[in-house]
């Protein structure tokens, strides 16, 4: 991974990754505290990469392998010559025992979930661990085969689980601190703690704000394209919207942004977005209206393969189309986020495989011949938030609920037509004004109602009806890797069913999706 390289005045913590996926929890809890970090696979991290990073404090995280295997990832020896506090998590303190001097071993009593940790007589009143075992124990998650046996010169033994002897251990004069737990889990109430504990230890006084990302986020746009012309491809969601205000900020009109209306938006969206980007904020603005060419192209498909990669086609030719009338652009702005860079890197050879490679635009910078302009890709999805707040982005786009690409075309089972689209964007409409009357808008996740290729035989006054069943879907999440249904009240949904059927002609019946993900997935298609 290419590091971006941050102002010198900056306190950088570094976290070494061997392959756990919840690594960008560890992240997420230290961003939280204002403290900086990054992520980096444990193969580039060597001895000149630690010179050049210079961090206050390593955390070396969990990881799928075993210190025993022959070519174990392993962080390299010069981190324990730092000098610097260094925390190791579950796999991460087996490979700081293994490299000092202790023993680790295999097939004793794996331990997975839920356990707690009793103190077990270890100074830990003024370490990382301050504020533990006020209640006599703490409640951790574990994920673990492999175990400490015997622990390193230096080190003693803080707290100990019923299949983990050494579950918390301190080696106090080195400021060395290993957990077997995962502390950046939301099932380690008190994980939250030990990190911030940690990176006080480290000294690390806060200073990651997104009033400062954005001062510097500006400037390093302006150095980084001078005086050429900047095309953003806009969608109306969170993270090309701040993108597209925060490079405005950096290069006024040097920036046109392209909004592509395919036709699949929910219901006054494309006017909401023009409105504020053109009227509102003043920047150049290519609204291509397009949806008489997706609505045609997408005319009898009804495989939502089919769909997602026609769609995803005609987006490319619509937006090669428009850019190409910008005369001199020499940069594609994208809202790559720090996700999107961890989960594109490949651990080649190591504990893990690349798990999704991201192009947020289709490939265009390989087929434009364009240089990449993406000041998001240092920040998590609720930071891109905040920073649309410093920006001043209207609420309705800082706030909105995810929406896909392929809009509502993946929201239609079956054939498309416009009559489906305009009852499933009335229906929409419905549903998430419920919502936001009810104050819930703001708990959920993603909502959103999907109408079904079922026709049902219904009574309306005296006549027989024979129209569209819909579902309604609304989840909670944090990331959207898994996700439950909302627990709407009876009274919600029975309110909300009258409403559609009486205010949308064309659906009869109203269901509720009570999936999960896994199995299910959030959307339907």
């Amino acid at each position: 991974m290419t590091r971006d390289p941050i102002p010198e005045h900056h306190q950088r913590l570094l976290i070494v990754d061997f392959g756990s996926q919840v690594t960008q929890l560890i992240a997420r809890r230290l961003r939280e505290a204002k403290v900086y970090c990054e992520i980096h696979p444990f193969q580039a991290v060597d001895n000149a990469f630690l010179q050049d990073f210079a961090p206050r404090a390593v955390i070396l995280s969990g990881g799928p392998a075993s210190v025993l295997d022959e070519g174990a990832p392993l962080p390299p020896p010069e981190v324990y010559d730092l000098g610097v506090p260094v925390l190791g998590i579950c796999y991460g303190q087996q490979a700081m025992m293994h490299q000092l001097g202790g023993r680790v071993e295999s097939g004793h009593h794996r331990e997975f979930g839920r356990a707690f940790v009793l103190p077990a007589g270890g100074h830990s009143s003024d370490r990382i661990f301050r504020g533990l075992f006020d209640h006599g124990k703490e409640e951790v998650w574990m994920s673990h085969g492999d175990r400490v046996t015997e622990l390193a010169p230096g080190f003693e033994v803080i707290g100990t689980s019923q299949n983990a002897p050494f579950a918390i251990v301190s080696d106090p004069e080195r400021q060395f601190f290993a957990v077997q737990f995962h502390p950046e889990v939301h099932h380690t109430p008190n994980g939250r703690l030990i990190l911030q504990n940690f990176t006080r230890l480290a000294g690390f006084n806060g200073d990651w704000t997104m009033a400062a990302y954005k001062e510097e986020a500006i400037e390093k746009i302006r150095a980084q394209v001078g005086d050429a012309k900047v095309i953003c491809g806009l969608s109306g969601g969170v993270d090309s919207s701040v993108a597209a205000v925060l490079i405005h900020e950096a290069i006024g009109d040097q920036l046109t942004c392209v909004f592509v209306d395919h036709g699949l938006m929910r219901q006054g969206e494309a006017e909401e977005v023009v409105t504020l980007f053109r009227d509102h904020y003043n920047i150049p603005l290519i609204h291509a209206d397009e949806a008489e060419l997706f609505l045609g192209e997408l005319e009898g498909v009804s495989d939502p393969e089919e769909k997602r990669k026609t769609i995803g086609r005609l987006f490319i030719d619509v937006f090669q189309k428009h850019a190409g009338e910008i005369g001199g652009a020499e940069f594609l702005a994208q809202g790559t986020l720090y996700p999107d860079v961890i989960e594109s890197v490949s651990f080649a050879g190591g504990p893990s495989v690349t798990i999704k490679s991201h192009h947020n635009v289709g490939g265009l910078p390989e087929k434009m011949g364009l240089k990449l302009v993406e000041p998001l890709r240092e920040l998590f999805k609720d930071e891109v938030r905040k920073l649309g707040e410093e920006l001043g982005l209207d609420e309705r786009f800082i706030g909105r609920h995810p929406f896909p690409g392929p809009g509502l075309a993946i929201r239609c089972p079956g054939e498309i037509t416009r009559d489906k689209l305009d009852i499933l964007r009335r229906a929409d409409a419905v549903y998430i004004d419920q919502i936001r009357q009810h104050g819930l808008y703001d708990e959920i996740w993603q909502a959103f109602v999907a109408l079904l290729p079922v026709r049902t035989v219904g009574v309306m006054g005296d006549g027989r009806t024979y129209d569209y069943a819909c579902a309604l879907r609304a989840v909670t999440s944090v990331d959207g890797m898994t996700a439950d249904y909302y627990p709407f009240s009876h009274e919600f949904l029975g309110e909300t069913a009258n409403r559609i059927i009486n205010e949308v002609t064309g659906i009869n019946r109203v269901t509720y999706d009570i999936t999960s993900k896994p199995p299910g997935t959030i959307e339907w298609e």
